[in-house]
């Protein structure tokens, strides 16, 4: 996989749409299935992703999307058997392409034979409602605003791969906040060591130029 991939996405409901609005600002090229023609045509005029309508789980529609070139599937409608239904196909359509999965409840070991990652989105609702009833703690999504807190693997042929902070010229709106080992505040003498990952905030503006330099 190159630093910027191409993902499908089969739903374009909330959850799929606000990935999708997360993956086109950080550089990537988002395909999105759906089939409600009225929600299909809503999300291309946003032109956060490209739209093919239809039911992502028949072969012929998922075919559409070039999957031959994606690097990742992510089944993210509200039904969890759509979901593993999308990624087991891709699976056997397309030899080493990634796959997440959606699910309705809290993420178990079964699915982890079928898909590379399985995701729980109730799971940060529910940080945000403990977060709106007790108001003195919050978690880290409700207090950042448009500020991304993101971790970040950097890449063998990255460009800051193997340089110290003291070495490289990060981009204003960007922080590197802890180190390889995540028990301390990253510093100038922080070597960013090929494949360790790093806890890193940015501005929207700087997103992309960041993943480029520690992915490639």
């Amino acid at each position: 996989m190159t630093g910027t991939f191409r993902v499908v996405i089969a739903g374009g409901g909330r959850v799929g749409y606000r990935t999708a609005e997360l993956l086109d600002d950080r550089g990537h090229d988002v395909v999105i299935i759906e089939p409600d023609p009225e929600r299909a045509d809503q999300i291309s005029d946003e032109y956060v992703a490209t739209v093919f309508k239809g039911d992502a789980t028949r072969p012929t529609v998922l075919a559409q999307t070039d999957l031959e070139r994606a690097d990742v599937v992510a089944g993210l409608t509200r039904t969890t058997g759509t979901n593993l239904a999308v990624c087991m196909m891709a699976h056997q359509m397309t030899d080493g392409i990634q796959t997440v999965v959606r699910t309705e409840t809290e993420p178990e070991q079964e699915f982890e034979q079928f898909v590379d990652a399985v995701v729980y989105p109730e799971r940060a609702g529910a940080r945000a409602a403990a977060n709106a009833i007790e108001p003195d703690v919050s978690s880290l999504e409700d207090v950042t605003g448009e500020l991304d807190i993101m971790q970040i693997r950097v890449r063998e042929d990255a460009p800051v791969a193997g340089r110290t902070l003291s070495d490289i010229a990060l981009p204003r709106g960007s922080l590197i906040i802890s180190d390889a080992a995540g028990d301390r505040m990253a510093g100038p003498e922080t070597v960013l060591e090929p494949g360790q990952t790093y806890v890193v905030a940015v501005e929207p503006d700087v997103a992309d130029e960041v993943m480029n330099l520690m992915r490639g």
